[in-house]
């Protein structure tokens, strides 16, 4: 079946269309997304402008009729934290499904942790033993922990990229005092948050998603995405210091020339690396490992798993010709 897994996150809106049947991997077979950052559209009440919520609805519109145009036969359509924390998130959701008929369902931050945890497993399997996995997005940051398929802990906190980099790094590039200011604010954020994986045990692998992690293994020397996702890719505490303090010194504009580095996420990239130096220190790990799965793979096996399947207990008859596809705007 063809499955369409529309992602309303807080740095990009994207569709993801994939092929699957219960059992086996999601092949991509096309993509549509665009840089829609909702947290700058957040007015001083913390309400999403109406600007903001007519890019939202002129996406959703795009993503319902590329779907329809390739064919997708069900569509998951989902909101994290941009919406999940706005003031007027309700009437947000309300307003997209009255302009478009597609009904956002809001995760709350478990559910989006729990979710991406699920994935990671899927990813690593069970010789990976227990697993803690960090997610950084635009509006919040994930950590879940657990030895099963679906975590013993899952939370979420406020310390997005964008978010932080939009409340307290307004300068660019950064003074020294704003930075500072950063540190001690996520560290008292966390700290309570990492005080609930207490008891639970080491983990064997901590894994680290999102964008953002993927951006700062690739400054800090790890392959690039062109090479696949089965390189193995990892996040050393010890070159993230030093690259956290480079950057902390460098303008969004430098940050451009650095490998891994978009224009969408220069600005933020500081704000992420100094979430990921916190997490690895305050759980003290000195390394993680990048996974290439994350939350919208968590709910697409979610719901491939929620299919009846009776068939028989043979191998899945191979499509000749089958290819992937990747159509991004």
């Amino acid at each position: 079946m063809r499955l369409g897994v529309l992602d309303i996150g807080s740095n990009t809106v994207h569709l993801l269309l994939v092929d699957a049947h219960p059992g086996a991997q999601p092949v991509p077979f096309a993509s549509h997304k665009r840089p829609l950052s909702l947290v700058q559209y957040l007015e001083p009440d913390g309400s999403i402008s109406d600007q903001g919520q007519q890019e939202l609805t002129d996406f959703v519109l795009e993503a319902w009729e590329f779907a329809a145009r390739h064919k997708a036969e069900d569509l998951l359509a989902f909101c994290t934290s941009a919406i999940r924390e706005a003031a007027n998130g309700p009437a947000v959701l309300a307003r997209v499904k009255h302009e478009t008929t597609v009904t956002l369902q809001e995760l709350s931050g478990s559910e989006e942790a729990s979710m991406t945890f699920f994935a990671v497993r899927r990813w690593h399997g069970w010789g990976a033993g227990p697993i803690l996995n960090l997610d950084i997005g635009g509006g919040s940051f994930e950590m879940a922990f657990g030895q099963d398929e679906l975590p013993e802990v899952a939370t979420s906190v406020p310390l997005g990229a964008s978010r932080l980099t939009r409340d307290w790094l307004p300068e660019d590039p950064p003074t020294a005092k704003s930075v500072k200011d950063l540190r001690r604010y996520i560290r008292a954020t966390l700290k309570p948050a990492v005080r609930e994986f207490d008891g639970l045990g080491r983990a064997n692998v901590v894994a680290g998603t999102s964008k953002t992690f993927r951006s700062l293994a690739r400054i800090a020397g790890a392959a690039p995405s062109a090479e696949g996702p089965y390189v193995k890719r990892e996040l050393h505490a010890s070159d993230l210091g030093i690259w956290t303090q480079r950057i902390s010194a460098m303008s969004s504009e430098d940050r451009l020339h650095l490998p891994g580095v978009s224009e969408a996420r220069a600005r933020q990239v500081l704000a992420g690396a100094l979430v990921a130096e916190a997490a690895l220190e305050m759980f003290k790990f000195k390394k993680l490992r990048i996974c290439p799965w994350a939350l919208r793979e968590g709910l697409i096996l979610r719901r491939l798993d929620q299919l009846v399947f009776d068939g028989p207990l043979e191998p899945a008859p191979h499509v000749a010709g089958s290819r992937t596809v990747e159509a991004t705007v």
